[in-house]
């Protein structure tokens, strides 16, 4: 899959932007706050609908403009037309030129990986923020994932609404609570399924990239859950020896809305014992692992983007990394020194540098025999 061109109208500083890409890497480099990471987060709003960043939808609508457009086209067995255009009334998608009325008929349909140096709450944040990440990661493969927990997400608003009722009330009916419990076990155990596939796929490739970027192996990612080692029939008990607890605070207290994930190497949790280097170094195995799991259940790579990736790293890891950017995967990395990616001999790429919102020089570069 390849991204072959983009058009960008009143997005953040890019007023007006028509830009080809390379089938394979693409260098985008120029000073700090000329626009690199707002060009890749176009791309990554083509295709998801919505930003990396923080901030709502009308952040990325140019100042003083009443809306912005993403413009792209896509190819892998043949070159399809996406749009997305987002106003102050809201959002509309476009597949070669038809409205989609559903978002979730267009969301994914350009899988993209994404590294930015934000993903360290990955490791950092809340179980919340990571639960968000791996909900993404795993909706990448599977469109019901996402179908699954819309349905969760209902229920359990149900559910916690009522355990608040009963509680100001204080005789209501606990059947039609075991109702909402019943079908919150059902949806959730289809989840906690889904998570644990895919912590499986991910531990076949975690440790082995780990260990070609920084020498160290061992690296697992581990699952922890409420429904951890039993089976379905034996929920439904948890969630009755949970059931005062949950009345006294209004909510439900167990369930896969509370499931955690972590990086281990030899039993040690990297969130408690790992350094800054370590959980990024991490970070960089876990996304390679994801695009290596989509290629062996989708037959296709993802795109991937590499958003100041290299500032702090070493040129061995450097180069320990980009030789995972196969010939099949279309690369975007952005930076604001070029030198660093002066050994790039082994590569066909393009270099576009960037200033205030502007492409000011495009120039490609071929491969060079030894």
């Amino acid at each position: 899959m390849k991204i072959d061109s983009i058009k960008l109208y009143n997005f953040r500083n890019y007023h007006q932007l028509t830009i080809s890409f390379h089938p394979h890497l693409n260098l985008i480099y120029g000073k700090n706050g000329v626009g690199k990471t707002n060009l890749v987060e176009a791309i990554y709003v083509l295709g998801l609908t919505r930003s990396f960043r923080l901030g709502g939808d009308k952040t990325l609508i140019a100042l003083q403009s009443g809306m912005c457009k993403i413009e792209g086209n896509v190819t892998r067995k043949y070159t399809t037309n996406y749009q997305v255009l987002i106003s102050k009334d809201g959002k509309k998608v476009l597949i070669n030129h038809n409205k989609v009325a559903k978002l979730s008929d267009y969301i994914f349909k350009i899988p993209i990986i994404l590294f930015h140096p934000d993903d360290l709450r990955f490791i950092k944040d809340t179980p919340s923020t990571r639960r968000k990440t791996i909900n993404i990661s795993i909706s990448l493969l599977h469109l019901e994932y996402v179908r699954y927990l819309n349905e969760y997400n209902r229920i359990l608003k149900q559910r916690n609404a009522y355990l608040k009722q009963m509680l100001l009330n204080g005789n209501s009916s606990s059947d039609y609570l075991d109702i909402l419990t019943d079908k919150l076990i059902d949806v959730g155990f289809k989840i906690y399924q889904m998570r644990q596939e895919f912590v499986q796929y991910l531990n076949q490739y975690l440790s082995d990239f780990y260990q070609k970027i920084t020498g160290l192996s061992d690296l697992e990612f581990v699952y922890v859950s409420s429904f951890q080692d039993i089976h379905k029939e034996e929920i439904r008990s948890l969630y009755q020896e949970m059931l005062s607890k949950d009345l006294s605070f209004g909510k439900t207290n167990i369930g896969v809305h509370t499931d955690d994930f972590k990086f281990v190497i030899k039993g040690r949790d990297l969130k408690e014992y790992g350094s800054e280097g370590q959980q990024k170094n991490a970070i960089i195995a876990y996304k390679f692992s994801e695009m290596e799991i989509f290629k062996q259940l989708k037959d296709v790579y993802p795109i991937l983007i590499l958003d100041d990736l290299f500032s702090e790293l070493d040129m061995e890891k450097i180069a320990n990394i980009l030789q995972f950017l196969k010939k099949d995967i279309q690369t975007f990395i952005t930076t604001t020194d070029l030198e660093r990616f002066s050994f790039l001999t082994s590569f066909s790429y393009k270099q576009i540098c960037i200033s205030s919102g502007k492409v000011v020089e495009e120039s490609e570069h071929e491969r060079r025999e030894c």
